[in-house]
């Protein structure tokens, strides 16, 4: 069950991906030849009827672990059968940016969707940094800190939300005490000096802990929704942008991130907690499809809306060799990321 629902998940979110490329594709008047979900051998295929005027090939690829969009001359014009019009390196600057940059809007707004539904549905817990749980016995309780008091900064970082909250108490961090500004239920702003208990995980592991947590109180309503998808779309952007400065800092280590293997975990534990866990799963994936994706590095999206920028900038097309082996070599070193992460992954198994 667990394999089936990751499939299902990464099927959807790569669908959504590639069909935003393939909708501004066409609307441009990009010649697309094949629209695929899945990769490897084809399982089923077909062509819109002829009256469509479509020469684009659906099909459905035995391996769900991907999908592609393939559109003709996305670096140069590369067959002769196509018309020049129809090449995507032809098209306008706005028109190449529109075409790329759709993959990561429509996983960003099927994650806004999702994160709608969850709370529209089931309500959700406070997101501001309000402490809403604070056992007796555990460092934040025993400094003074108390249920209604909020988080304003920690370390330095400032935190308004309770991601944010999470990724900072978990970056590395060598010294024993850690300072919080907290803004008390009165108003009043205090600074503490927390100690954190240092206690043993299931895995053996030493993990640090303070004795803070969300509040039970669920937040219902269609306005609520609205606002909750807002503000949590925002707050899981922004401590992406986190995580990805504290891997190149080395705040955070390649230990912390997850491949295939991990996602399998993931999805697993997630699953026991029911539907609303698995959408709200499903989204905060699809917000990390469409932020990777929007990174300026080679392979990616982004490493494509670059090379349009610096023309647009410079007046002058980059060389399309030059981009064709920038792009060869960003692709090889996420290849050598990736295995290194799944390697990773299985070693955590055992």
């Amino acid at each position: 069950m667990t394999l089936i629902i990751l499939i299902l998940i990464l099927g959807l979110l790569i669908f959504v991906h590639e069909l935003g490329h393939f909708i501004f594709a066409k609307k441009s008047g990009v010649h697309v030849y094949e629209f695929a979900l899945g990769m490897g051998p084809k399982i089923f295929s077909f062509k819109r009827k002829p009256e469509k005027k479509d020469p684009t090939v659906y099909s459905l690829r035995l391996l769900p672990i991907g999908g592609f969009c393939a559109m003709a001359g996305e670096v140069s014009e590369d067959d002769e059968e196509i018309k020049s019009d129809q090449f995507m390196c032809n098209k306008t600057k706005l028109q190449k940016f529109l075409i790329l940059i759709a993959g990561v809007s429509f996983n960003f707004l099927l994650a806004f969707i999702l994160l709608f539904l969850q709370s529209l549905i089931w309500g959700n817990p406070e997101q501001a940094s309000i402490i809403g749980y604070a056992p007796t016995g555990y460092p934040i309780s025993d400094s003074g800190i108390e249920v209604g008091d909020k988080v304003v900064e920690l370390n330095g970082y400032k935190i308004n939300t309770w991601d944010k909250l999470t990724v900072v108490l978990n970056l590395k961090y060598d010294k024993d005490v850690y300072y919080f500004k907290i803004e008390k239920k009165d108003g009043a702003i205090k600074k503490y000096e927390i100690t954190p208990k240092k206690e043993i995980n299931k895995d053996g592991d030493e993990i640090k802990v303070f004795g803070l947590g969300v509040g039970d109180n669920v937040q219902t309503g269609f306005i609520n929704a609205v606002k909750y998808a807002f503000t949590k779309f925002c707050s899981i952007v922004t401590t992406m942008g986190m995580i990805i400065g504290a891997l190149f800092t080395g705040k955070l280590g390649l230990s912390s991130l997850s491949g295939p293997v991990g996602m399998y975990s993931i999805v697993g534990e997630t699953a026991k907690y029911g539907m609303q866990s698995i959408i709200y799963l499903t989204a905060y994936l699809s917000i990390n499809l469409g932020f990777i994706n929007a990174i300026p590095f080679p392979a990616f999206d982004g490493g494509r809306i670059l090379f349009i920028l610096i023309e647009a900038i410079t007046k002058k097309k980059v060389d399309v060799k030059i981009e064709g082996m920038f792009h060869t070599i960003g692709f090889i070193l996420l290849m050598i990321l990736m295995l290194y992460i799944t390697a990773l992954d299985i070693w955590r198994l055992f």
